[in-house]
């Protein structure tokens, strides 16, 4: 496979999967290079849902403003960094095929319409991101736009989107980073982006589910904080450490450091002088598993960590091995979730078995997100006259308000204009004594209540 062939779009109807080549030509970094050249043996073995392609543009969808046929792009980072992130994503368009609304189409405005979705890999580059979303609303004139997993990713897709005027909605990013990404202010979030919404949660929601757990560990209330010079990092850093302080913590922020940094022994010495007991951060999944590796040969071993952004999925694990025992984290949903698809009535817990029998791999939260895109797709369109009226569509995205996959989720109460909150939860990764070496364990639900306890807190380091 050549380095086009692993630039591509895949598109799903009712019928085969079809196979579309992305921006042949155009630039990969070396993240993204590394991990594209296992994309042929991936393709093989992904039951069809990736096709190596030759070159030439975008085929399929366009003019799909005129058609009987509605066309949703979903932008996601197979491959590169943030990879682990789209872990899940291709089992769950095989799920979200499967579904009688997906199978059978939409009924829009008393007509029948086809569902096509187009699926583009970001390589987890910002760039890339921006490139596939305004390709997919230009050539192939998408009527919406999905796109998940960090800043990275959603960011330019939501600029590109609300500068072409197509309808997008996001998640698995913080709104604050979102919002400000688009150009709003998070601290006076009064200005509404006509043609973009998304679903997750915020610093706040960060600080309900972390400082529980701070204040049922015994420490010197100091928290080390690494976080980047980037779009995550400054939210954290603007937004986050005052939070820390306002629930009587003191912040030592270890600067704002380059994504790829290889080297955080200024850091960890500042920590360990400071006397920091916890750790707070939301680095990129590689620059966390070189500064966890520092942190334990130079010494500095925090009582309780409670990271962001890392250490999400299973895969993330196999990097640390023991090292991440008892490290905690936010989840916003898994098999402990009570929550249902409004499409098919399938349970979280039954979903996230699905996978594990379907894959062979550990269950990933990822799951619930990229599926609850699919599922408020299909009310905003079930809401309009016109599938292909985007400014129809975008103003009912704006006013979605529906239970499903990761609970319930509303547009028009959140923080922001077409902000929806969905609560998370507070984990740690535990030794297991079944098939996988570590997994996820509820251990603080303030956020949650209707979610059970499933193990103690512990300290990282004890």
């Amino acid at each position: 496979m050549d380095r086009q062939d692993a630039d591509h779009l895949v598109a799903h109807s009712a019928g085969q999967p079809e196979a579309y080549p992305l921006l042949p030509g155009q630039p990969i970094g070396r993240r993204s290079l590394l991990k594209g050249v296992g994309a042929g043996a991936l393709a093989v073995g992904a039951g069809g849902f990736l096709t190596a392609c030759g070159s030439g543009g975008i085929k399929g969808a366009g003019g799909s403003s005129t058609t009987g046929t509605i066309t949703i792009g979903f932008i996601t980072p197979l491959t590169g960094a943030l990879a682990g992130f789209a872990s899940g994503d291709r089992f769950v368009l095989s799920q979200i095929k499967a579904t009688s609304a997906y199978k059978n189409g939409f009924k829009v405005g008393g007509k029948k319409y086809k569902v096509k979705i187009v699926v583009a890999d970001s390589q987890s580059s910002p760039t890339r991101a921006g490139q596939v979303a305004q390709q997919l609303a230009l050539q192939n004139k998408v009527d919406l736009i999905l796109t998940t997993s960090t800043p990275e990713t959603t960011n330019p897709v939501a600029a590109q989107c609300e500068k072409q005027g197509t309808p997008c909605l996001s998640t698995v990013v913080p709104w604050e980073s979102w919002y400000a990404g688009l150009g709003g202010n998070p601290l006076k979030p009064t200005e509404t982006f006509k043609y973009c919404t998304m679903f997750f949660f915020g610093l706040k929601e960060f600080l309900g589910t972390f400082s529980p757990m701070w204040k049922r560990i015994s420490t010197d209330k100091v928290v080390g904080c690494q976080y980047p010079n980037d779009s995550d990092g400054n939210a954290f850093r603007g937004g986050f450490e005052p939070l820390i302080k306002s629930v009587g913590y003191t912040v030592v922020d270890g600067g704002a450091y380059a994504d790829g940094t290889t080297d955080f022994t200024t850091m960890i010495t500042m920590f360990k002088n400071k006397k920091a007991e916890i750790f707070s951060n939301c680095p990129l999944p590689p620059d966390f598993n070189t500064f966890w590796k520092q942190a334990s040969k130079q010494g500095w071993k925090p009582r309780l960590a409670t990271v962001a952004k890392v250490l999400l999925f299973p895969d993330d694990t196999k990097a640390l091995g023991a090292l991440v025992n008892n490290i905690a984290t936010d989840s916003w949903w898994g098999p402990y979730m009570p929550h249902t698809s409004s499409l098919s009535g399938v349970s979280a817990a039954s979903l996230a078995n699905a996978y594990q029998q379907s894959t062979g791999n550990e269950w990933v939260q990822s799951i619930g997100s990229s599926y609850a895109l699919f599922e408020v797709a299909k009310e905003a369109f079930g809401a309009v006259s016109d599938p292909h009226d985007k400014a129809e569509l975008a103003a009912a995205l704006h006013k979605v308000n529906y239970s499903g996959m990761c609970g319930p989720i509303n547009f028009g109460d959140g923080p922001a204009p077409g902000v929806g909150i969905i609560p998370p939860i507070g984990v740690q990764w535990k030794k297991s004594t079944g098939q996988y070496p570590f997994e996820m364990k509820v251990v603080d639900n303030s956020l949650n209540k209707n979610v059970k306890i499933q193990a103690q807190l512990e300290p990282t380091n004890a």
